[in-house]
C-alpha cells in the first residue's frame, strides 16, 4: 500500500530551497525528496507533508492503566494505535519495531479521523491514545483526530517523550485531553548519548503542562540499572519534580527489559523501582507507581492523608475501590486526577481490532 502524505504543518522555507521542520527541537533541514529524522516528514515540491496520514502499525483496546494513567477514569478501556517512525533515537526503545521502521508496508490499517472515533464510540471505549510511537511526529493526524472523538464524547490521550517545539507545544496539547510524559533520564548526557536529544525541551514540557494546561498529565521513567538510576539522579530527578509539577502528579518508574541496541543491559531488579520509589515519596510526591512487575503495594492508588487505600490494582486489574467521586472514601480528602463515579470494568483485556481498509 502506497504511502499518504498529507500537507504538514510547522514549517518555514528557507533561503537556500530547503524548508526546516518547526515541529521538534531537531529543526530538519530538507531538501526536495529528503526525510527528517522521524522518517515520516518529507519535503516535497518545496512543502511539507506528512507521509503516514491517516495510517497505523494497528489498533488495540487495552486498559487506560497501560498508559500507564492510574488517575484518568481507572478501569476504562482504551484504543490505542501509533503509526511509525520516531524523532528520538533511544538506543533501549522498547517499540522498536514501530518507531524505527522504515518500511511504510508496516503500516497495515487505514483509516480517516472519523473511522477512529466511531470505532472507539463503537467498542464504548472512554479515549483514544496516540501511543507506540510518538504522536508528535503525526500531530496533524492525532489534532484531526482528536477533533473528531470530542465530536462523539470520546477523549483522547497523548503518550510522548514530550519533544515538540513551542511553536507546536501549545496548539498540540490544546487538543489532548491527558497525557503521559516519558521523563527517560535527569542528565542531558544521557538524553544527548542514548537520546539524541536534550533534556531541557522535555522538562519545558512538562512545566507547560502543569502551569499552562488544564491536560491531566502523568510521568513516566524507565529506569535501566548503571544509567539513569543512581541515588544522586534520583534525588535531583524527585527535588525538581515537587518545586515544578508539585506533589499531586503521579510518577511510574518502570522495569527495563535488554531490547534494540542495549541488550547488553540486564532487566531492572524490583528493588531499584521500590528504592526510587522510596525517593520520591520521601521528597513529597504523593502518588508514585513502579509498573513492569507484580507488586500490588505500589501499583494501587493510596490517600496522601489517612493513608487508606483508594484503587487496588493487580497488574491492570482493578480489585476495591474506595473513591467517592475525587474524595477518599474513608476520609474524604480531594484526590487528584479526573474519575468518574465509579470504576470502570476493562479488567486487564487486550483486544486487537481492525479498522478501515
Amino acid at each position: 500500500m502506497k504511502a499518504i502524505s498529507h500537507p504538514g504543518r510547522w514549517w518555514k522555507p528557507l533561503d537556500d530551497g530547503r524548508i526546516q521542520c518547526e515541529l521538534c527541537p531537531r529543526d530538519c533541514k530538507l531538501g526536495e525528496g529528503q526525510r527528517g529524522f522521524c522518517y515520516v516528514r518529507q519535503n516535497e515540491g518545496g512543502q511539507m507533508v506528512l507521509t503516514t496520514y491517516g495510517r497505523s502499525s494497528g489498533f488495540c483496546i487495552d486498559p487506560i492503566e497501560k498508559k500507564p494513567l492510574n488517575h484518568f477514569y481507572p478501569g476504562t478501556s482504551i484504543l490505542s494505535f501509533g503509526t511509525a517512525g520516531c524523532n528520538l533515537g533511544c538506543r533501549f526503545c522498547q517499540n522498536w519495531d514501530i518507531s524505527k521502521s522504515r518500511e511504510m508496508d508496516r503500516l497495515m490499517d487505514q483509516a480517516s479521523p472519523e473511522d477512529i472515533a466511531r470505532a472507539a464510540q463503537d467498542h464504548g471505549c472512554h479515549s483514544v491514545a496516540f501511543t507506540y510511537n510518538d504522536p508528535v511526529i503525526f500531530a496533524e493526524y492525532a489534532i484531526d483526530i482528536a477533533q473528531a472523538c470530542h465530536e462523539v464524547g470520546v477523549k483522547t490521550v497523548a503518550v510522548s517523550a514530550g519533544y515538540i517545539t513551542d511553536v507546536a507545544r501549545s496548539e498540540f496539547y490544546r487538543h489532548m485531553d491527558a497525557a503521559n510524559i516519558d521523563l527517560k533520564a535527569f542528565t542531558d548526557s544521557f538524553y544527548r548519548k542514548i537520546c539524541f536529544a536534550r533534556l531541557e525541551t522535555v522538562l519545558e514540557t512538562l512545566e507547560f503542562l502543569r502551569h499552562e494546561t488544564d491536560v491531566w498529565f502523568e510521568v513516566t521513567t524507565l529506569l535501566i540499572p548503571g544509567e539513569n538510576d543512581g541515588d544522586h539522579e534520583l534525588h535531583s530527578a524527585a527535588e525538581w519534580f515537587r518545586e515544578k509539577l508539585g506533589p499531586d502528579v503521579p510518577w511510574h518508574f518502570s522495569a527495563f527489559h535488554p531490547d534494540f541496541k542495549m541488550r547488553e543491559k540486564r532487566n531492572t531488579p524490583p528493588a531499584t523501582l521500590k528504592r526510587a520509589r522510596s525517593v520520591a515519596k520521601e521528597k513529597g510526591i504523593r502518588h508514585v507507581y513502579t509498573g513492569n512487575i507484580h507488586d500490588s503495594k505500589s501499583g494501587s492508588t493510596w490517600c496522601p492523608d489517612c493513608g487508606g487505600q483508594l484503587i487496588e490494582r493487580d497488574w491492570y486489574e482493578l480489585g476495591a475501590y474506595h473513591l467517592d467521586g475525587d474524595h477518599c472514601g474513608h476520609c474524604g480528602t480531594e484526590v487528584a486526577g479526573r474519575f468518574g463515579t465509579a470504576k470502570g470494568d476493562w479488567g486487564r483485556k487486550r483486544l486487537p481490532i481492525r479498522i478501515g481498509r
